[in-house]
C-alpha cells in the first residue's frame, strides 16, 4: 500500500530544513537540504506506520488523508 502524505518544509535560521506533517502527528525530520529532509521524513513516516501496525494490528489513516485532496492549478498572469 502506498500513502500520499503532505509534508511541510521550512528553513531554520541555522540553514537546516525541518519537515513536518499535519496529516501524520509525530512526523518530524531535519536535513541539510530539502531533499534530505524529505527523504528522512519518508523514513520516519514508514516507521510511524509500522509502529501503529504493531501496536494496533492495523494501519489507521488520519482522516485528512482520505477526505482531502490537494491540486496545483497553473494560471496565466
Amino acid at each position: 500500500m502506498e500513502l500520499a502524505l503532505r509534508v511541510q518544509v521550512e528553513e531554520l535560521p541555522e540553514g537546516l530544513f525541518l519537515a513536518t506533517s499535519e496529516e501524520m502527528p509525530g512526523l518530524v525530520a531535519q536535513g541539510r537540504t530539502v531533499a534530505e529532509a524529505l527523504d528522512i521524513a519518508r523514513d520516519v513516516a514508514r516507521k510511524l506506520i509500522e509502529a501503529r501496525r504493531d501496536r494496533d494490528g492495523i494501519t489507521p489513516l488520519p482522516p485528512a488523508l482520505t477526505t482531502q485532496r490537494e491540486y496545483t492549478v497553473v494560471v496565466a498572469a
